[in-house]
């Protein structure tokens, strides 16, 4: 099982810094951290389309919040 975090910020002005302490702190190497700098409504971000396809079956995915996944399409 591997461990993966995932950090996005809604513009290129907003900092990742408190995000990506808090993935080192729960144990999250830095190497597996996957950061995008895009709107929460665009699925297509870069980092996301590349963790998805590395994620396998038992592995984990950890946000900060789960806000920084992506805004509710409805």
């Amino acid at each position: 099982m591997k461990t993966f975090g995932y950090i996005r910020v809604s513009s290129k002005d907003q900092k990742e810094d408190r995000q990506i302490k808090k993935m080192i702190a729960k144990g999250i190497d830095e190497r597996d951290l996957f950061i995008d700098k895009v709107s929460g409504k665009d699925f297509e971000r870069p980092r996301y389309q590349i963790l998805k396809q590395m994620v396998r079956e038992g592995d984990m995915v950890v946000f900060d919040s789960i806000t920084r996944m992506g805004r509710n399409m409805n």
